[in-house]
């Protein structure tokens, strides 16, 4: 991949997201600094979210597109990290597409009049850090400010070096961890926790989703982070040099491990500083930008973790402060602020909720949503094509009011979401627990158990084994030449998915359904819930059915209509 396109910057979007998504976790357990609240993977994945939900369909300039996700980032970003992340972002694609104009051509391919794709990429890159320093107050060395400028340097080095596009972004990642890996010896706060920056371990996963999409690797590449994050082992006191530990993503060194237990020193056992401010205060500042610099050093007489972004008018206002008023009072004196949200960091210390609870599903259709909303359940609407928002879920999670909440996500792709709802909603005080369904037909499972008698935890258990002992399958229509599990696929053909994967091509959807169903039984079950789709031929019910009751009598079948969308048929065993 040598060019740079709106297909490349959807691209990375999507594969960044993911990535967040699944690394969301391992980050929040790395965060200590600037405040040990456990929520900087998920205010990345948040702040991400928001910036690819303002990226619109159907074609656009490549300066369109990244002018689109850049204020995206800017207006959804959460957090320290991600007020930052949102600035890394916007001024790297303003400078991008300064740098490179776009063509008028359907393919939305840029132009090369100034310089090479590399070097624009590296330029950018430097431009980006520059600008997120200049945004913080304060900057410090040991955050992703460093991770950062130790990737735009290498990029622009390795372009100078007349290195490809891909190759310049490979230099830049692998420089990107080797700067995460020293952040622990650049801040004391995290040398004690034994962790590498939290916010820089964000940003080396989406410079890494980049670098999968430029060289065609697979998702969950060597950039990726990885189940357990290993760290330099500090050095002795005073020697000022890192430890022998690899990289990130390398093998552990002596050094404490995310996602292992936790000793001593590490983030688990953090408590938030006594003596740091008590709130953190964010909002949207639309004020004139030739006042913003003097708005900035004001705003740090009265707090720390000071960061003013944005451009044109429109500002994203941070810090951490003990002076909620006067922090807010800064902005009215320059413009109009909005979109005000105050922390208290002592009430992300856990709590006792009062009785109550809710379930929120996400449901692939009308007749899926009926049947959950039946049950018990608010209903998100989701499913193939139309992947469900963290804030959807937020908007479910605080309009039901209840204090404890236990989220199906209904879908492999919607797991990240849930769970990054569920920790924005824990900051709040709301108790959740997200059961990691991976399929309608699992949620309903899952549902059929539900019990709001039963304690929380007790309830969690019983919605988690239900769903976990239901076997899920389904039947679709290729609707391009692929390859699959089960080999290479051509438009028009039959589809069976067991657990998630392609096992079966076949001519006609009866045959796929009954080998998919014949797959399922082959483990046993007692129970087969089928859910036909909004264009599902009732013959194929019916030939499904028939072929259980021949061959299996002693499974009973249930059917349902669940009115979803490219799957003619959903099923499910217990």
């Amino acid at each position: 991949m040598e060019e740079l396109t709106v297909g490349v910057l959807r691209s990375w979007a999507r594969t960044a997201l993911v990535e967040l998504g699944r690394a969301r976790t391992e980050i929040d357990d790395l965060n200590v600094y600037p405040v040990p609240d456990g929520d900087t993977g998920t205010n990345l994945y948040l702040t991400w979210e928001a910036a690819c939900d303002a990226l619109p369909e159907g074609e656009l300039t490549f300066a369109e597109a990244v002018q689109a996700f850049g204020r995206g980032a800017l207006l959804g970003a959460r957090g320290n990290s991600g007020v930052i992340t949102s600035q890394l972002v916007r001024a790297c694609g303003l400078r991008l597409a300064e740098n490179l104009p776009v063509r008028q051509d359907s393919e939305g391919r840029l132009a090369d009049p100034r310089m090479s794709e590399p070097v624009a990429f590296a330029d950018a890159l430097v431009f980006a850090a520059d600008a997120a320093y200049g945004a913080v107050a304060q900057p410090v060395e040991g955050t992703m400010l460093t991770v950062a400028r130790a990737a735009a340097d290498a990029a622009l080095a390795a372009a100078g070096e007349g290195k490809n596009l891909a190759e310049v972004c490979l230099v830049s990642v692998a420089a990107a961890r080797v700067a995460l890996t020293k952040t622990t010896e650049q801040l004391d706060v995290l040398r004690r926790a034994g962790v590498v920056d939290a916010g820089g371990a964000g940003l080396v996963v989406i410079l890494g989703a980049m670098e999968q999409v430029l060289s065609g690797r697979t998702s969950g590449g060597d950039w990726s982070v990885p189940a357990r994050l290993p760290v330099p082992a500090p050095s002795p006191a005073g020697s000022g040099e890192a430890g022998a530990a690899s990289p990130v993503g390398g093998e552990a060194g002596a050094a404490s491990l995310v996602g292992g237990e936790a000793g001593a020193g590490s983030p688990a056992g953090v408590e938030l500083l006594p003596d740091g401010p008590a709130y953190e205060v964010m909002y949207l500042l639309d004020a004139a930008d030739e006042h913003v610099g003097g708005f900035r050093r004001e705003l740090t007489g009265l707090g720390d973790s000071v960061v003013v972004v944005g451009g044109d008018g429109l500002w994203n206002v941070h810090v951490h402060t003990d002076d909620v008023g006067a922090a807010i009072e800064l902005g009215i004196g320059v413009g109009r602020p909005h979109r005000i949200r105050v922390t208290h960091f002592a009430d992300l210390q856990p709590h006792q909720p009062v009785p109550g609870r809710a379930v929120i599903a996400v449901a692939a259709g009308d007749g899926l949503a009926g049947l959950f909303g039946e049950a018990g359940a608010i209903v998100v609407r989701g499913g193939p094509g139309r992947r469900c928002s963290t804030g959807e879920l937020l908007r479910a999670i605080e309009q039901s009011k209840a204090p404890e909440i236990v989220l199906l996500p209904n879908d492999n792709d919607s797991i990240a979401v849930a769970e990054a709802a569920a920790t924005a909603a824990r900051q709040d005080g709301v108790r959740v627990a997200v059961i990691p369904t991976r399929a309608q037909v699992q949620g309903l499972a899952a549902i059929a158990v539900y019990d709001p008698g039963r304690s929380f935890d007790d309830d969690v258990v019983h919605l988690s084994a239900a769903a976990g002992q239901t076997r899920h399958g389904a039947v679709t229509i290729a609707v391009k030449d692929a390859w699959t599990m089960a080999g290479t696929c051509r438009i028009g053909d039959a589809l069976g998915v067991v657990d998630g994967d392609f096992t079966l091509i076949t001519d006609d959807l009866t045959t796929a359904a009954t080998g998919v169903v014949d797959r399922l039984l082959g483990g046993g079950g007692e129970l087969m819930t089928v859910v036909s789709g909004r264009d599902a031929d009732p013959a194929l019910v019916e030939a499904v059915v028939r072929h259980v009751r021949r061959h299996r009598k002693d499974v009973d079948v249930m059917v349902y209509d669940g009115g979803q969308e490219r799957y003619p048929l959903l099923i499910g065993v217990e």
